[in-house]
């Protein structure tokens, strides 16, 4: 889906442009047939704001100074018309300084509404995805996992006894703790994996194309790492982990969520720092 998807925006970008070279050409051939009587040099934002948008801002800036010159080359094929020879020289320049201000300031509100996006899918404090962002990019995984029929497994992390370090050090220290936690998470896991904070201490993964036997290697493996980590710091925390792992795809994220959670709790409410872990296959 990502390739298909990649090979979509490759063949795009090049249509956009030759279009909107297009659009150039005829916007200076329409100058042309009207004479200077006529200026439509508000219809070269049209291909300036959509290459700005598509392809960046130094095809914006190109773009800005091809119909600079191509309503330039067109005003001086009938300088005759004009009182002063200099006039279409210092119109273009201003028109180019215009186009040069429309484009900065899309590719601004572009960073600005790209950087909005990312801030609205991330934890703020660790980096990683919120639960937002772990909703789309398991929603993926699992139609994926379903298309080619492959394992996959979710397990929730909640740390125990959290409330104690922050009652006891502070918040600063808890966050710190937080931060020690998804490095411990990301440090053994794969890069296609999906790691998510949904709670204050609750963290999602999702294990893509993992069957049971990888799955629990992963879960008891983890455990034991962090585990060491906590030691380390002297933070005297455990974990309960819940984790299921699905041949029968559910019908939704939030099902292998709930599941994957109860199992948690399960663990929370049988002495702590566990593991359980359910397999539905067909």
């Amino acid at each position: 889906m990502q390739a298909s998807s990649k090979n979509a925006q490759s063949y795009r970008k090049p249509l956009i442009l030759t279009a909107a070279l297009g659009l150039v050409v005829l916007i200076g051939w329409l100058r042309a047939i009207t004479g200077p009587e006529f200026a439509f040099s508000f219809l070269y934002l049209l291909p300036i704001v959509t290459v700005t948008w598509i392809a960046g801002r130094p095809w914006g800036i190109t773009m800005s100074a091809l119909s600079a010159f191509s309503w330039l080359i067109v005003d001086l094929c009938m300088l005759d018309r004009f009182s002063r020879a200099y006039i279409p020289l210092v119109n273009e320049v201003f028109r180019f300084t215009v186009f040069l201000f429309i484009v900065f300031m899309i590719d601004r509100y572009k960073k600005i509404m790209e950087a909005q996006k990312e801030l609205a899918m991330q934890d703020p404090l660790t980096g990683i995805a919120n639960r937002r962002a772990f909703q789309h990019l398991a929603t993926v995984e699992i139609d994926r996992s379903r298309r080619y029929k492959l394992p996959f497994s979710v397990m929730v992390i909640d740390v125990d006894d959290f409330k104690s370090i922050n009652d006891q050090f502070g918040h600063h220290t808890g966050d710190r703790l937080l931060t020690t936690v998804v490095e411990t998470i990301r440090h053994h896991l794969r890069a296609i994996d999906i790691i998510a904070r949904f709670g204050g201490d609750e963290f999602v993964i999702l294990l893509v194309n993992t069957a049971e036997t990888a799955a629990d290697t992963v879960v008891r493996k983890l455990r034991r790492q962090l585990l060491d980590r906590m030691k380390e710091k002297q933070w005297a925390v455990t974990f309960s982990i819940g984790m299921v792992t699905y041949h029968t795809i559910p019908n939704s994220v939030d099902e292998t969520i709930q599941t994957a959670d109860a199992l948690m709790y399960e663990v929370k409410h049988h002495g702590k720092n566990n593991v359980r872990h359910a397999v539905f296959k067909p």
